[in-house]
């Protein structure tokens, strides 16, 4: 049970500091032992509100240490910890609180405007706990509301963790469902506790107990990465940023000591982007742990060689607990040129131990380890998906081999390149073109701060690459500039044929680009290739 891990960080770390904002504004500090006590207290609440082993309590909350408590506290209880994204659609939303049959909401108290149109739409749904102390409890005209810290004063620790098999539901967390609707995907005790000690070995975030953790990336996204386990799992400390996202507040927390985070590449574009307007350097910080979307070149570049940080590139899946693979080296790799490996941090890295990775051609075919042939990349491990919550069929193979929908290389050493989304390739000509490439190019150019490849309409090649682009500040780089610039990385004939300049690119809840979005807001403005209109 998970609970094992919070009761090995209380009994042999229990003074490593949880430095936390709050929802409330203050920094504050708290250690392991204070958050295992606070997640028995939670656990005794629940019980006496009527939870029984395997109902779900649905939670919406930024990364703070009461955060923390939740997640060891719910399923303490014997209940299931759902995870609730609250920058997802009202819609999508209802979907999932009443596709997983929340019985208790548990919402920070700045999100409860997020919670009170809903709420009427979620009939199972029986208490709502906010997240604060009675002193900031919002205004609400929401039923049957509890005030988290008050709830908390009237339970003491003389409990023990509810007794549950390692193979019973632990956490839910609903992809992000750009199409149709999302779909829950279910952890385990044993696959949580088995991805946090895959995901602390020295080869991935190599975690330990000198170490301090920021998880950027929110613990309702993908499983929080997985932090929430692997940091106590190794006695590390944590820093939890809170709500405030923007660079300046980021900045402050990382100065805070933290000499590891972990975060999707647009967090980073704009932080390096105000460490350089405001002239800062980052004291602590060691390592990066960049993931969620393909991260470009020029950002593991200059972290590296500006401020003196490695950056650990990553990939993983909401579908995989979620990690995948980490960009660390071997030694074959630590004999390259800097050059050369940079070209290795380009690839999201190799698999931990628990997880085994496939590329194929359509027929099914294993493809060679070359670093050349793009195929469908598959996975199957101890954490990885077999079936989505009340799905009628599994979506993973006889073997336990799950589709990703991504297409990659493998090299002989066994790193993977991701080259696209199988959705995302641009098939121009009957040659496959990878809109990463094209993007990774594109935000190399000093003037640009975000990039978005796709393929549009051709009448001659089917499709053909287009580069949508957000510039630096007040610089606007020609067209023809860009084009120069991204031909220097990639084959002439996969350079794009256009160049279109946006205030901002569409990005999904979970912070990637939204391709999808993108193309509808394209095809309202009319554009179409220029080819198609000579």
């Amino acid at each position: 049970m998970v609970g094992n891990i919070i009761d090995h960080a209380a009994r042999y770390h229990p003074r490593r500091e949880i430095i936390s904002r709050s929802v409330e504004g203050p920094i504050v500090k708290t250690n392991w032992s204070e958050v295992k006590n606070k997640s028995l207290q939670l656990t005794k609440a629940l019980l006496n509100l009527g939870i029984k082993a395997g109902d779900v309590v649905g939670v919406m909350a930024w990364n703070t240490a009461r955060h923390l408590e939740v997640v060891y506290g719910v399923p303490g209880s014997g209940a299931v910890n759902h995870t609730l994204n609250p920058r997802l659609f009202s819609e999508q939303l209802i979907y999932i609180i009443n596709h997983a049959e929340d019985k208790i909401l548990m919402v920070d108290p700045d999100l409860v405007s997020v919670i009170e149109p809903l709420i009427e739409k979620c009939p199972k749904v029986q208490n709502v706990i906010i997240m604060t102390e009675k002193r900031h409890m919002p205004s609400t005209d929401m039923k049957n509301i509890l005030c988290y810290e008050e709830l908390l004063a009237q339970e003491d620790i003389d409990i023990q963790w509810v007794k549950r098999s390692e193979h019973d539901a632990c956490g839910i967390c609903y992809t992000s469902g750009t199409t149709g609707n999302p779909k829950g995907v279910v952890y385990t005790h044993r696959s949580n506790t088995l991805h946090a000690l895959a995901s602390a070995a020295p080869d991935m975030l190599g975690l330990a107990s000198t170490e301090r953790i920021m998880p950027v990336v929110p613990l309702f996204h993908a499983n929080g990465w997985s932090i929430g386990y692997t940091a106590p799992l190794t006695g590390a400390s944590m820093i939890m940023p809170g709500r405030d996202m923007t660079p300046k507040a980021l900045y402050e927390m990382l100065e805070c000591g933290a000499t590891v985070t972990a975060a999707v590449p647009t967090v980073w574009l704009l932080l390096l982007d105000f460490l350089e307007k405001e002239n800062l350097k980052l004291t602590y910080l060691k390592r990066v742990v960049i993931g969620g979307s393909a991260c470009p070149r020029a950002v593991i570049e200059k972290f590296q060689r500006k401020y003196g940080i490695k950056v650990l590139h990553a990939w993983g899946m909401t579908e995989m607990s979620p990690l995948g693979t980490i960009c660390s080296f071997k030694p074959e790799v630590l004999t390259l040129s800097e050059e050369e490996k940079l070209n290795v941090q380009e690839t999201t890295g190799h698999p931990p131990f628990t997880v085994d990775l496939k590329i194929t051609d359509d027929q099914g075919n294993n493809l060679a380890w070359d670093g050349i042939s793009p195929g469908k990349l598959w996975a199957r491990g101890a954490a990885v998906v077999k079936r989505y919550l009340k799905s009628s069929s599994d979506i993973a193979d006889k073997d336990g081999w799950f589709d990703t929908g991504d297409v990659a290389t493998m090299d002989p050493n066994g790193y993977m390149r991701i080259t696209d989304r199988s959705k995302d390739v641009i098939k121009s000509g009957g040659e496959w073109i990878s809109s990463i490439d094209l993007e990774n190019a594109a935000v190399g150019h000093p003037d640009i701060t975000e990039a978005a490849a796709i393929g549009v309409a051709h009448p001659k090649w089917d499709e053909r690459p287009i580069v949508v682009v957000v510039c630096h500040r007040d610089k606007t780089p020609l067209k023809k500039e860009i084009l120069d610039f991204i031909s220097k990385h990639v084959a002439k004939w996969q350079v794009p044929d256009d160049v279109i300049y946006m205030d901002e690119i569409p990005h999904t809840a979970t912070g990637k680009i939204s391709k999808v979005d993108l193309r509808q807001k394209l095809l309202e403005t009319g554009y179409v290739h220029p080819d198609t209109v000579k």
